[in-house]
C-alpha cells in the first residue's frame, strides 16, 4: 500500500517515518512539510540518512490523492481538516492524529478548538482506540487516532467503568509527559535551561483533551462521565505517566482488580498488565507500541488507582495510527510495530 505522511517533520511524523520503513505492507510514496520542501529526508533528519531517501515535498492534497492508497495527517490540530477533507474526497483512507476528528458533537469541539473547517465531513471518523473499537476499525477509511494524554488516561480505567464497580463522579487523572509531547514548539517553557531538572503542572483542570476523555469513558460506562484532569510536564523526551483515582461502589481487592483488567486485555497485544505490586515505568516502553498498566486499591480509602505508561509518539500518536491502519485493512494488528521497547 502506497502511503504519504503529512506533516512529516514533526517529531510524531518523523517517528512515522521510522515505522513505515520497517512495515512489510506498506510502501513510503510521500512525505510533506512545507518548511523543508525540496530537502532529502535522510539529509534533514541524519537518523534517517540511507533508510529514506525521499525529499520532503509541499502539501496539495489533490495531487497527492492520485498517488498514494492512504495518507497519515501529523498536523496540529484545527489546521488537519482540510487536509483530511480533500484526502477523503479523492478516495485517499486517513489515519488522522490530531484531535480535528475524535469528538463527536461539534459544538464541543468548537468550544475547546475554534470553528471546525471541514464541517461537511465531522463526526465521520472512527475513535482509534483499538482495544475498544476494534471491530468498528475494520475497513474504516478516516480514523481518529486518540490523543497521548486521552490514550494512557483511558486504557487504565475503561474496564472499571465497564464492569461498574467504580463511581462515574470524581474521577481524578493526573499524568506526566515528556517534552516532545508539545511537539517542535519553540517557547521559553520548552528550553533546556527551564525544563531541565524542573517539574512542573499545567493547564490544571483546563486541557483540551478533557472533553475527549469524557466522551469515551461516557460511552463506556453508558452514563455521563466527569474527570478532573491534570497534566505534567517531565524533564524527559518521551513518555507519559498516567494515575487515575477511582472510588469504588464496593469494596474490591487488587487480585480482583487485576483480574478486571486481565478479562479486558488478555487478547490486546499491545496492553500488558502487569503483575500484583509492579508498577508501570516509561524505560519499559519507551519506543514500542505497548501501553504498561497496573492497578492498586487501597483498600482503607476505599479508591481504585489505574496506572499506565506509554510512549506518546508511538502508542500515544502514530504507532497506534499504524495499529488502526493494520486493522481497518484487515492486516495482522501488530505488522510493523513489533519493536520492542528501548532498553536502556
Amino acid at each position: 500500500m502506497k502511503v504519504a505522511v503529512i506533516g512529516a517533520s514533526g517529531y510524531t511524523g518523523v517517528e512515522l517515518l521510522r515505522i513505515v520503513h520497517r512495515h512489510p505492507r506498506l510502501e513510503l510514496a510521500a512525505a510533506t512539510s512545507e518548511q523543508r520542501a525540496g530537502l532529502v529526508i535522510g539529509e534533514s533528519f541524519p537518523a534517517l540518512r540511507e533508510i529514506v531517501d525521499l525529499k520532503f515535498e509541499a502539501l496539495d492534497a489533490a495531487d497527492l490523492a492520485t498517488r498514494v492508497d492512504a495518507a497519515f495527517v501529523c498536523l496540529p490540530h484545527s489546521t488537519a481538516a482540510p487536509a483530511v477533507a480533500a484526502l477523503r474526497a479523492g478516495g485517499v483512507t486517513v489515519i488522522d492524529i490530531s484531535a480535528d476528528f475524535r469528538l463527536r458533537d461539534r459544538a464541543v469541539y468548537e468550544t475547546w478548538y475554534g470553528p471546525h473547517k471541514a464541517p461537511e465531513i465531522f463526526g465521520q471518523g472512527v475513535y482509534g482506540l483499538p482495544e475498544f473499537y476494534a471491530e468498528a476499525l475494520v475497513g474504516a477509511k478516516l480514523v481518529a487516532a486518540p490523543g497521548c494524554y486521552p490514550t494512557s488516561a483511558l486504557l487504565p480505567m475503561l474496564p472499571f467503568l465497564r464492569a461498574g464497580v467504580v463511581e462515574t463522579d470524581p474521577i481524578i487523572i493526573d499524568a506526566k509527559s515528556g517534552a516532545s509531547g508539545a511537539g517542535r514548539t519553540v517557547a521559553e517553557g520548552y528550553l533546556l535551561t527551564e525544563l531541565d531538572d524542573n517539574f512542573y503542572a499545567y493547564k490544571v483542570a483546563a486541557h483540551r483533551h478533557i472533553p475527549e476523555i469524557e466522551q469515551e469513558a461516557s460511552l463506556v460506562a453508558g452514563e455521563p462521565v466527569r474527570v478532573t484532569f491534570v497534566p505534567h510536564l517531565l524533564p524527559t523526551i518521551r513518555g507519559i505517566g498516567t494515575s487515575v483515582y477511582l472510588r469504588l461502589k464496593a469494596p474490591l481487592t487488587t487480585a480482583e482488580a487485576r483480574e478486571i483488567l486481565l478479562d479486558a486485555y488478555g487478547a490486546a497485544p499491545f496492553v500488558r498488565v502487569l503483575p500484583e505490586g509492579e508498577t508501570p515505568k516509561l524505560a519499559h516502553v519507551r519506543g514500542s507500541n505497548f501501553c504498561d498498566v497496573g492497578v492498586v486499591v487501597d483498600e482503607h480509602a476505599g479508591t481504585l488507582i489505574g496506572l499506565a505508561a506509554i510512549d506518546n509518539l508511538v502508542k500515544g500518536a502514530v504507532g497506534q495510527g499504524v495499529q488502526c491502519l493494520n486493522l481497518s485493512q484487515g492486516w495482522g494488528e501488530t505488522e510493523g510495530l513489533e519493536e520492542a521497547p528501548f532498553s536502556p
